[in-house]
């Protein structure tokens, strides 16, 4: 069930940013600003278990992008690069300065874009399942019958008598099967909207889902890799469909500097799937970037030794043979990663010296 504590409960907001507005969940809190975006054709409540845990440490917005545009599936949708400059605008009006940066599938994407194209700065980015496909795939026209993820997303079932009809219905489905049940709660309350005859229709529409889906061809985004200018970690999900259309490894080694992390039973939706373990990701990335930036500037660290370490084997962990080193499980204590990472670093440099 969700979790019906008012303790971090987000605002909803608008802002102007000058063509339209975007709406968007602000988690206040005193930290640095950490933004996330969601994916394709779902909602930023989705975000709400991470954001909730991580509101202490930061002050979080989540921006809605669905409806705030209005684009046809059949006339190329809606460019990618467009909600980029949305997502730059949206900083500035808002005066976030440097950012942490957390994306998923589209939005992952979309943020590359965002700091790579139209110069957004970041202290540094998750790219949870991000989207580049094979360059083929962006070249020449293409119909929304011939696009595999808008053609099925214009006919998806979109109408539901009540709660427990489309509760029923998408337990049924694939897609939702490996969701944690706190995010299918959520996508139930917030990813489907009442009709006027009493039913249920999803709050993003099939047309806008295929508009979006459409507009991710519009720019072949593998050339800004290398000019990605923060510090990233990827996220893959270890039984990800996408493992054989998207190419992570080479995404991994165009950015600069970057790590990676696999989450173990986890398909595409890692974050509905996995979401303790993708917040603990996120959460012990952006301390070690925390920790690195206030050492490099001579300032005395708010965090204990347990944490520091912790996050210096965070940002080791790339020359750790244990991948997995930090998604085994969500109750992993900081001593239980601290134990390993120094047992690994160990064997390594046994190994090395020999």
């Amino acid at each position: 069930m969700v979790n019906e504590s008012h303790e971090h409960n987000p605002q909803i907001r608008v802002q102007n940013i000058g063509e339209t507005e975007l709406s968007y969940l602000l988690y206040e809190g005193e930290g640095p600003p950490l933004l996330f975006l969601h994916a394709t054709g779902f909602q930023p409540w989705l975000w709400h278990p991470l954001a909730r845990e991580l509101a202490d440490r930061y002050r979080i917005l989540a921006p809605s992008f669905c409806d705030h545009r209005v684009a046809d599936p059949e006339k190329g949708g809606l460019d990618w690069t467009i909600l980029a400059e949305d997502t730059v605008r949206l900083c500035q009006k808002l005066h976030l300065e440097k950012p942490f940066l957390v994306g998923h599938s589209m939005g992952a994407t979309v943020l590359v874009m965002a700091n790579a194209l139209h110069g957004l700065p970041a202290a540094g980015m998750v790219l949870i399942e991000p989207i580049l496909l094979p360059a083929e795939f962006y070249k020449g026209p293409m119909r929304v019958d011939e696009h595999p993820l808008a053609a099925r997303a214009i006919r998806r079932t979109n109408f539901w008598r009540d709660r427990e009809e489309a509760m029923n219905y998408l337990r049924s489905r694939t897609l939702f099967q490996g969701w944690d049940e706190e995010m299918l709660e959520l996508y139930v309350r917030h990813g489907l909207t009442g009709t006027r005859d009493g039913g249920l229709r999803l709050a993003c529409s099939p047309q806008r889902e295929a508009a979006l889906f459409m507009g991710g061809r519009q720019f072949d985004p593998w050339s800004l890799l290398p000019r990605v200018s923060c510090p990233v970690l990827i996220v893959e999900g270890e039984a990800s469909a996408n493992r054989g259309i998207i190419d992570i490894d080479r995404i991994q080694s165009l950015i600069p500097d970057s790590i990676r992390r696999s989450v173990k039973d986890a398909g595409h939706l890692v974050p509905m799937e996995r979401p303790r373990e993708v917040t603990r990701l996120i959460g012990e990335f952006f301390l070690s970037l925390q920790s690195e930036e206030s050492k490099k500037n001579g300032r005395s660290s708010s965090m204990d030794a347990k944490q520091q370490e912790t996050a210096q084997i965070c940002r080791t962990a790339p020359t750790i043979e244990s991948g997995d080193l930090l998604c085994r499980t969500p109750l992993d204590s900081a001593d239980e990663i601290i134990a390993e990472g120094r047992s690994s670093l160990a064997s390594q440099e046994e190994r090395a010296s020999r």
